[in-house]
């Protein structure tokens, strides 16, 4: 926004550079039309001169006339074109601006868009998040309830000791293997007697 504000500040100077520019090109035009009055004047005033002093009177302030006329236009044609160049340059400018007032607003939507994905993004992951932690909590009681079963299934064994206080995963590991390796010695020593 800071940066479209600025463009537009800019693009506002120029066009108010340009705007007096123009005012001071048609001032010189309207300038140049006055020297052209005043010179048909003078030529009006000649011809109510006799032919000698006409000729005389044309010879000399033709010459001064012509010098200055030529010395105002060659000012003024060289003034215009200063400004026409500049005009140009400043036409340009605008144009500039204009096309970066719109590349900037392209790329503030782009930005706007983005974010929205990101959001949107961020939302469904926090669902997810939410979705695991519940299944999770799930699997932890299910795992307890099992754990705690085998607990009460390992030392219901006649002939085991309750435990002193928590078990480890290992600890418990152990007592079932140590019933697993008593009841598989027991059942060899069945079948070695011939038992079923």
């Amino acid at each position: 926004s800071g940066a479209i504000s600025s463009l537009q500040r800019q693009m506002e100077i120029q066009e108010s550079e340009l705007r007096r520019i123009r005012s001071e090109k048609e001032l010189l035009q309207k300038q140049l039309r006055e020297r052209e009055v005043q010179l048909q004047a003078v030529s009006d005033k000649f011809c109510s001169m006799t032919e000698e002093q006409r000729q005389e009177e044309i010879v000399v302030m033709m010459e001064e006339k012509n010098r200055n006329l030529h010395q105002v236009v060659t000012e003024q044609e060289s003034r215009l074109a200063e400004q026409g160049k500049l005009i140009t340059e400043l036409q340009g400018t605008i144009n500039q601006l204009r096309a970066e007032v719109v590349n900037t607003r392209l790329h503030l939507l782009e930005q706007k868009q983005l974010q929205k994905e990101i959001q949107s993004q961020a939302d469904a992951l926090q669902h997810k998040a939410l979705q695991t932690s519940v299944a999770l909590e799930q699997i932890t009681c299910k795992f307890e309830r099992y754990r705690n079963k085998i607990i009460q299934a390992t030392f219901s064994v006649e002939g085991s000791k309750e435990p002193m206080g928590e078990l480890t995963d290992n600890e418990l590991l152990e007592a079932m293997q140590k019933i697993i390796n008593e009841r598989a010695e027991f059942q060899h020593m069945l079948k070695s007697k011939g038992s079923k």
